[in-house]
């Protein structure tokens, strides 16, 4: 499978939010990535389930809903009938992991796990055979437009490792200072999700951001 580009909406211009929505859904974009940030688990405030509504109504793409709050279990009914195609919690966030990703799957939505950068991947062995996808946060979260951390491409490839050996269908995520200049280091270490923010909508021209990060070719993964 070709790795997928999912532009983060948290670094768009929200005083033009439909035409932000109109270039990507004409954009090669696969999904839309939505980060919802409550100010206790990160310290940032960002969107609720209203304006997810909103973005579901424009967006011609699957959104990919990013929970980094407290307590996700309280709120993934709400943004699941707002519209979330991809439900992502953080491992760091609750005691209930498990029950959460089975509660979310059998809504008929891909459940997904992240982990902050300091939290290693060993953590996840218990629950990687029922997970959709696993974010890892390449930066920490809360804000837009920080410098990636480098050491995110050893945890890539120990991940990656982990579901071949286990021969899942996990798909790897990465978010957090992704662009061009390691798109490709990701990729090759065993990417599948590129999310892109301010690499896509700061730039001169996302539509062709968002093509020449798809364009990037994959080498095989070698264990």
């Amino acid at each position: 499978m070709s790795h997928l580009v999912a532009p983060s909406i948290l670094a768009a211009d929200f005083g033009r939010l439909n035409e932000e929505f109109d270039m990507l859904n004409s954009s090669r974009a696969d999904w839309v990535h939505v980060d919802i940030m409550d100010g206790v688990f990160v310290p940032n405030i960002s969107f609720g389930q209203m304006l997810v509504q909103q973005m579901k109504s424009q967006s011609k793409l699957p959104l990919d809903i990013h929970l980094m709050i407290v307590e996700p279990e309280k709120y993934v009914d709400a943004f699941i009938e707002a519209g979330a195609d991809v439900l992502t919690f953080h491992l760091e966030a609750t005691n209930h992991a498990h029950r959460l990703i089975s509660y979310i799957q059998a809504k008929g939505v891909k459940a997904g796990v992240a982990i902050n950068p300091q939290t290693p991947v060993d953590q996840l062995d218990n629950i990687l055979e029922g997970l959709d996808l696993v974010c890892l946060m390449s930066v920490n979260p809360g804000f837009g437009g920080q410098k990636f951390i480098y050491r995110t491409l050893h945890k890539v490839n120990k991940l990656k490792t982990k579901i071949i050996e286990r021969n899942l269908d996990t798909l790897i995520e990465i978010d957090g200072g992704v662009g061009l200049q390691n798109a490709e280091s990701l990729i090759n270490a065993g990417a599948d999700v590129l999310v892109a923010g301010s690499s896509v909508f700061k730039s001169d021209n996302p539509v062709q951001s968002i093509e020449r990060l798809h364009s990037i070719s994959k080498k095989n993964f070698d264990l």
